[in-house]
């Protein structure tokens, strides 16, 4: 008998939706399609089902890799937690996340291959990639989840949301967890299809080190004058 992981395989269309899906089923799905390349987003019954394409993968995979190649340049410590599945039962709300660092929490989460969301803190950074809109409201899902920034990533631009007070995401000019980066650069990089990602990403370095060092450097000098 075929399990639900092949059976979602052979469907042809990119993405559909379930209503009135248990809980219960949901962690059986996400069980059974571990490792494949099929995102299940869960809102309060509703079930999401999305394969993802080749485009959706790229720009998630070199979005990550420029995030962790900025932190090995700045010296900035971080733990990587990729497309980790993050949910909440009592939320009755789960997804996964293209990428997701920790940066001010990474020593609680060091060594750690599980989160744990009723223990562990959530990531303070998610990249969400939005190529093929999802049906389902994914930033209010990181906002249940206290997701404090989400860098969203559509066709035409990426720009960074901060979890507000009112539990609500709002749009920033650029990044409040990394200040001297600029997401305008990060997606121009993005654009370049013309190169083979090993030039992009020694591109991307010779950037860092022109551009974002001296900036992160001032920026460290300003955060100890006030006390930061």
């Amino acid at each position: 008998m075929a399990t639900m992981a092949t059976a979602l395989q052979r469907q042809s269309a990119s993405q559909f939706l379930l209503d009135n899906i248990s809980w219960e089923t949901y962690e059986r799905l996400l069980r059974e399609v571990d490792s494949r390349h099929v995102r299940l987003t869960y809102d309060n019954g509703d079930l999401e089902i999305m394969t993802l394409s080749l485009g959706h993968e790229s720009a998630g995979r070199l979005l990550g890799v420029f995030v962790r190649q900025l932190a090995l340049e700045l010296d900035i410590p971080l733990k990587g937690g990729g497309s980790t599945t993050m949910r909440r039962r009592i939320k009755r709300k789960g997804l996964e996340a293209d990428e997701c660092f920790w940066f001010q929490e990474e020593r609680v989460m060091r060594g750690k291959q599980k989160w744990r969301p009723d223990k562990d803190p959530p990531p303070d950074l998610a990249v969400e990639v939005d190529i093929t809109h999802s049906s389902i409201n994914r930033m209010a899902i990181y906002a249940a989840l206290k997701v404090p920034e989400v860098w969203r990533c559509t066709r035409k631009s990426l720009r960074a949301f901060r979890l507000g007070e009112d539990d609500r995401y709002h749009a920033l000019e650029g990044s409040s967890l990394l200040p001297f980066v600029s997401l305008d650069k990060i997606f121009q990089f993005l654009q370049m299809t013309d190169q083979d990602e090993t030039t992009l990403l020694r591109h991307f370095v010779e950037c860092v080190r022109a551009e974002v060092l001296p900036r992160y450097q001032a920026w460290r000098q300003r955060s100890k004058k006030n006390g930061k």
